[in-house]
């Protein structure tokens, strides 16, 4: 299983940016039975966990600094997983990485989680 994180890049405060997880090595089923979940890691910071969705498309939001300014979402039928960034904010940069759990259920922890995809960088600066 592979995940590809893509759409990062440098974006001014207040701008938006949409990341891509493209997951390879799962069928349709299986990435229907998963759950998909966004983490970030700052400098000098350990990695939280920021959002997820599960497998009935509900979604967890563990950053409160998040509510009202990312969407995550996912396409079963891309096998991939989004995260719509809006608002950015300075304190928002940082390496985002997705993740998936077989259980099909979300956690904020990252021992939850099975596969990992590479990362991509987000850098918000004016």
């Amino acid at each position: 299983v592979q995940l590809q994180a893509s759409g990062g890049g440098l974006v001014q405060p207040g701008g938006s940016l949409r990341l891509t997880c493209k997951v390879s090595g799962l069928t349709f089923e299986a990435f229907a039975d998963s759950s998909f979940a966004w983490f970030r890691q700052a400098p000098g910071k350990e990695r939280e966990g920021a959002s997820c969705v599960n497998k009935d498309d509900s979604k967890d939001y563990y950053l409160g600094s998040w509510k009202g300014r990312f969407t995550i979402s996912r396409d079963n039928a891309k096998n991939t997983v989004y995260l719509q960034m809006a608002s950015l904010e300075a304190e928002d940069t940082a390496v985002y990485y997705c993740a998936t759990s077989r259980t099909g259920y979300c956690s904020r922890n990252f021992w939850h989680y099975d596969y990992w995809g590479w990362g991509t960088q987000v850098t918000v600066s004016s």
